[in-house]
Order: structure tokens, then C-alpha cells, then sequence
């Protein structure tokens, strides 16, 4: 098997076994989705600008609905996983390569919120914000959490390099019908969002770099502020405009 596709189905095997072990468990499914909705507000606040900017917003919104959002993307996992090996035959490998980052950054990003779900079912605090900087703080791994942001910046500039391949576009949009046809519209409808979110900013480095700087401040800032200083850099961040 190619290793990108070895790396695809690896991935959704770990997400795999995440979802059925909280589905078992009605209480730390609602937890992860808790966690995953804070999460998901967190980002919309802090790229607000981003996301109202006519040249990053496609970008912004395609990262918050594919990689800090609250949606099931069950039906996507269950074809990665599915036709692992099919994907390596039907798209070009810069494709592949892209699909492959998206699973291990979708992966490592299940992994830690099921973390922080466990440690949530049992959490105490008088707000939200607080609930998840203590789940945060006791779930530790600052690694992990720079990994997940080195990821998903790779994931950004492998888009960004597919937009810069002659003749992709055209090439995605003939594969529509096989991708169909070989149970990959969701990886197909994938494909094309990002190409075209990325496309229409001419140049990810300014907006990776921001999404970098930015993610850096608050991984820090959730390990190393005091709680209260923390949390009051929550309140008023989903209060009011994110500042640069």
C-alpha cells in the first residue's frame, strides 16, 4: 500500500476506535461535543477578522469547518478509511499527500479532545472558560499541542501547493464522477473547497503565519497563564473583535 494511504487508514482506525468507545457512552459523547463546540467559538473569535476579510475568508472558514468545527464528519472518516488504498490509484499524488495530512491532523485532533472529554465529565468550575483550562492543564501534553498546530499548518501548505499545480483544478473537477463512483464525494467536495478557499488568496504564507502566531500565543497562554489572567483573556476575546 502506498505509505500516504497506509498513513489514511491508520489514522481513521485511531478515530475509529475513539468514536465507539464514546459511543458507548452517552455522557462522554456529550463532553466532546462540548469541548469541540468551546473550541470551535474560540476559533471564530480569534480569526473574526480573518473570517470577515475578503482575501483570508474563504481560507478561515474552510479550516474552522474542516479542522475546529463541531460537525460530525463521520461519513468523511468511514470513506477514508473504507478505500484507503483506492484513493493512492484514482488522485495524483500531491493529492494524496493532502489527504493523508488531513486524516493525521483530523486524528491527533480527536485524540486530544477525547482527553479532554474524560477529564470534562468530571471538572467543577463556575464558568466554561475555567472548566477548560483546568481540562486543559490536567490533560497536559504541550507536544502534542504544538504537533497538532505544525500539522495542521503542513495540511495549509500542501493546499497551498496544490493551488500552484497547472491544470489541478480542471483535473478535480473531471474526478468528481469517479470519486463518486468509488465512494469519495466527501474526500472529492474536500479537495475542492480547500483548493478554491486557497486559491483565492494568491499566498497562504501571511495567513499560516498568522494562524501560527496566533494558535502559539494561546497553547502558551492556556499552559502557562494563572487561571484567572486566563480566563479573562477567554472572556474578552469571545466578548469582542480578536485583536492581531
Amino acid at each position: 500500500m502506498d505509505p500516504a494511504a497506509s498513513r489514511i487508514r491508520e489514522a481513521m482506525q485511531a478515530v475509529s476506535l475513539l468514536r465507539r468507545a464514546r459511543a458507548s457512552q452517552p455522557p462522554l459523547e456529550q463532553a466532546c461535543l462540548e469541548v469541540k463546540r468551546f473550541q470551535a467559538q474560540r476559533f471564530k473569535a480569534t480569526y473574526a477578522d480573518l473570517l470577515h476579510n475578503p482575501r483570508y475568508r474563504g481560507a478561515a472558514s474552510f479550516f474552522l469547518q474542516e479542522l475546529y468545527g463541531e460537525q460530525d464528519y463521520a461519513q468523511r472518516d468511514q470513506q477514508f478509511a473504507r478505500i484507503a488504498s483506492t484513493i493512492a490509484r484514482l488522485f495524483p499524488q500531491a493529492v494524496v499527500e493532502t489527504a493523508a495530512s488531513l486524516a493525521e491532523v483530523h486524528a491527533l485532533t480527536e485524540q486530544l479532545d477525547d482527553r479532554m472529554a474524560r477529564l470534562w465529565l468530571a471538572a467543577r468550575a463556575p464558568t466554561v472558560q475555567a472548566r477548560y483550562i483546568g481540562c486543559w492543564r490536567m490533560s497536559g501534553d504541550r507536544p502534542a499541542r504544538f504537533r497538532q498546530l505544525e500539522v495542521v499548518l503542513h495540511l495549509g501548505r500542501e493546499l497551498d501547493r496544490l493551488t500552484r499545480m497547472r491544470g489541478l483544478r480542471s483535473l478535480l473537477r473531471m474526478m468528481r464522477a469517479p470519486a463518486a463512483a468509488a465512494g469519495l464525494s466527501s474526500l472529492q467536495a474536500f479537495l475542492e473547497a480547500g483548493f478554491d478557499a486557497f486559491a483565492e488568496m494568491k499566498g497562504a504564507s501571511e495567513f499560516l503565519g498568522l494562524i501560527e502566531k496566533r494558535e502559539s500565543v494561546w497553547i502558551n497562554a492556556l499552559f502557562d497563564d494563572d487561571t484567572v489572567t486566563c480566563e479573562t483573556k477567554l472572556l474578552e476575546l469571545l466578548a469582542g473583535p480578536s485583536p492581531n
